[in-house]
C-alpha cells in the first residue's frame, strides 16, 4: 500500500546520506553525489527517485529483488554488507550504500528527507495490550468535537483529516510514517493519535518521532512468539516511556505491569486507575457495571460516561479524558467532548440484519463483533455482556495460527468462564492445521465447566450455528463474535480469502427464521 508523501522534500545525495548514518557506512558502487527524494522499503511502493532498502528478513534477502527497485525507478539502494554482494553480483548499476543494520537508520534517513520533525502535528502515542485502538478513536473523536484537525494512525486506518486510508499493520514503517507526518503537517493537522504496538518499537518504525504524549492502557499475555517472554514484551512497551520516544506519560496503573511502568519510566508520569489500593493522580470512581464514572483529581471533578460497554471502557474514557486535559484544554470541553460517540469498528459493535424493520426482530439475540484475541480481552469482553444479557451469552471464538500458542487455552478458558455456550471455531489458521488450534483453544477449558462446548469447523459455519442456538434458546440472547473485528480477510494455507465477520453474522441474522 503506498501513503502520501509530502508535497516537498528536501533532497540528500549519496554523501549527504551516508553522513547521516550511525556507524560506519560507505558508498561502495556508484556516484556519491547521485541524489534521492524518497525512501522505502517495499519494490512496491518505489517511486522514481528513491532510495529503497534492501533488508535482511527471515527467509530471503531483500537485496535479491533489487530489479524489481531498478524499474520501478529507484535511484539508489542502502543495505548491509551482504546486501551489497548480492546487488554486485547480480550487476546491477545502482549505487549502494552499504550499512550495519540498515533497519535501523531508516527512521532518520526518512525525517531528514522529508522534513518531518520540522512539520510534525502534536503528537499523541497510545500502546498497550488491549485498548489502544478504543482509546485512539475516543480521543479523536473527542477532539474533532472541539474543532481539532486530527490525523490517526492504527489498526483499522489511517487518516489525513477528512481523508482514509485502510491500514495493512498496527503502526507503520518508518519510511511511510514520516512521510505521513510530513504530510499532516503541509495540510495543517492539529493533532495525530496514533498506536504504537511493540513490534514498531523493536522494529524501529517510530525511530525519530518524539510523541508529545505517551499512553500506557494495560498489558497481557499476546505477541509470545515475537518477544519471547512478558518481560521483554514489558521493556518494549516501557522503551516508549523515555526521551528518546516520548515527553511525558500517561499510565493506567490497574495491573502490576502499569505500577512497574509508572516508577520506571523515564519521562514525567500521570496515573490513571479504577483501583481503590494504590495511589494515583487520577481516580476512575463510580459503579463499575454502570456506564455512568466520576473522574478525580486532587484539583478537578468530571462526571463522564462510557459509550461504550464494559469497565474497561469506562478506564479507556478516562484515559482519554486525562490526556487531553494533561494536554492543556479545559476539563469542562473534555467531559462535553468525549460524549462524543466514536465509531469504532469491529470494537463491541452491535451488528444488526439487512431489514431493521422485520416483524421477528425482538426474537433475533442481540450481536456484536469484537476483536478481543488473548484471554484477558475476551473475559473482558464477555464480562462486559453479561449483565445486560437475559438469556443465554454465546461467544464464538478461535486464536490465530502461527502466532503465540500459548494464550490458547488461557482464550477458553476465559469464553467458558463467562459465557453459557462457546463455540470454539477457527479465526486465521494461516499454516497450521484449523483443527489443532481449535484443539488448543478447547483444552484450556475446564471439564466441568458450567459452559456448553462446540468446535464447529469453518468460521461461516460456527457463525451461523451461533445464531441457531439463539434463536432456539429464545429471546433474549447474545452472541459475541471475538477474535477478528475489523478485518476483512481470513488466511488460511497462505492466501488470504474475503471475509469480515460482521457481514457474516449479518447475513446469518438475515437467513434466521427464514422460510425455507
Amino acid at each position: 500500500m503506498s501513503f502520501p508523501r509530502p508535497e516537498h522534500v528536501a533532497p540528500l545525495t549519496l554523501t549527504a546520506v551516508e553522513a547521516l548514518l550511525h556507524g560506519p557506512a560507505q558508498v561502495v558502487q556508484g556516484d556519491p553525489t547521485t541524489g534521492v527524494t524518497g525512501v522505502s522499503l517495499d519494490t512496491k511502493t518505489v517511486r522514481p527517485g528513491d532510495l529503497w532498502a534492501a533488508l535482511p528478513g527471515a527467509r530471503v534477502h531483500g537485496a535479491d529483488f533489487v530489479g524489481r527497485a531498478e524499474e520501478a525507478g529507484a535511484a539508489a539502494v542502502l543495505t548491509d554488507e551482504d546486501g551489497a554482494r548480492r546487488i554486485a553480483a547480480a550487476g546491477s548499476p545502482l549505487p549502494v550504500v552499504r550499512c550495519t543494520e540498515p533497519r535501523a537508520q531508516l527512521g532518520l534517513v526518512a525525517a531528514t528527507l522529508y522534513e518531518s520533525r520540522e512539520r510534525m502535528p502534536k503528537m499523541f502515542g497510545v500502546t498497550g495490550t488491549n485498548g489502544k485502538t478504543t482509546v485512539a478513536y475516543l480521543m479523536v473523536s473527542a477532539l474533532e468535537a472541539l474543532q481539532h484537525t486530527t490525523g490517526l494512525i492504527g489498526t483499522i486506518e489511517t487518516r489525513l483529516g477528512p481523508e482514509r486510508i485502510r491500514s495493512v499493520r498496527t503502526t507503520p514503517e518508518s519510511t511511510d510514517l514520516h512521510a505521513l507526518l510530513a504530510t499532516m503537517g503541509g495540510r495543517r493537522v492539529d493533532d495525530c493519535v496514533m498506536e504504537v504496538s511493540s513490534h514498531a518499537l523493536v522494529l524501529h518504525r517510530v525511530d525519530e518521532v518524539i510523541f508529545d504524549f505517551a499512553l500506557f492502557t494495560n498489558l497481557s499475555q499476546d505477541h509470545l512468539d515475537f518477544h519471547g517472554t512478558m518481560e521483554d514484551y514489558f521493556l518494549a512497551k516501557a522503551s516508549l516511556f523515555t526521551p528518546e520516544r516520548s515527553r511525558r506519560g500517561i499510565v493506567c496503573i490497574d495491573d502490576d505491569w502499569g505500577l512497574r511502568l509508572a516508577s520506571e519510566a523515564q519521562v514525567p508520569v500521570t496515573t490513571v486507575t479504577s483501583r481503590l489500593d494504590v495511589e494515583a493522580d487520577w481516580y476512575i470512581g463510580g459503579d463499575p457495571r454502570e456506564p455512568d464514572l466520576v473522574l478525580t483529581s486532587a484539583e478537578h471533578e468530571l462526571h463522564l460516561s462510557s459509550l461504550l460497554p464494559g469497565d474497561f471502557n469506562r478506564v479507556n474514557t478516562a484515559m482519554a479524558a486525562v490526556t487531553l486535559i494533561e494536554a492543556g484544554l479545559r476539563p469542562r470541553d473534555v467531559a462535553s467532548a468525549v460524549l462524543t460517540r466514536p465509531d469504532v469498528p469491529g470494537r463491541m459493535e452491535l451488528v444488526l440484519p439487512s431489514d431493521p424493520y422485520r416483524e421477528d426482530l425482538e426474537e433475533l439475540p442481540t450481536a456484536l463483533v469484537d476483536f478481543a484475541h488473548t484471554p484477558d480481552a475476551v473475559a473482558a469482553a464477555l464480562a462486559a455482556l453479561r449483565p445486560q444479557t437475559q438469556g443465554l451469552l454465546i461467544a464464538v471464538l478461535g486464536a490465530g495460527g502461527s502466532r503465540d500458542p500459548g494464550k490458547r487455552p488461557g482464550m477458553g478458558a476465559s469464553a467458558a468462564a463467562h459465557a453459557d455456550v462457546v463455540i470454539v471455531t477457527d479465526d486465521n489458521p494461516r499454516e497450521e492445521d484449523p483443527a489443532d488450534i481449535r484443539a488448543a483453544v478447547a483444552e484450556g477449558i475446564w471439564p466441568r465447566s458450567r459452559a456448553r462446548v462446540e468446535n464447529v469447523a469453518g468460521r461461516v459455519s460456527a457463525i451461523h450455528r451461533a445464531v441457531e442456538i439463539a434463536r432456539e434458546s429464545g429471546p433474549g440472547a447474545t452472541v459475541a463474535l471475538l477474535g477478528k473485528g475489523h478485518e476483512q480477510g481470513q488466511e488460511i494455507a497462505g492466501e488470504v480469502h474475503d471475509f469480515d465477520d460482521r457481514e457474516v453474522l449479518r447475513r446469518a441474522l438475515d437467513d434466521s427464521g427464514a422460510t425455507p
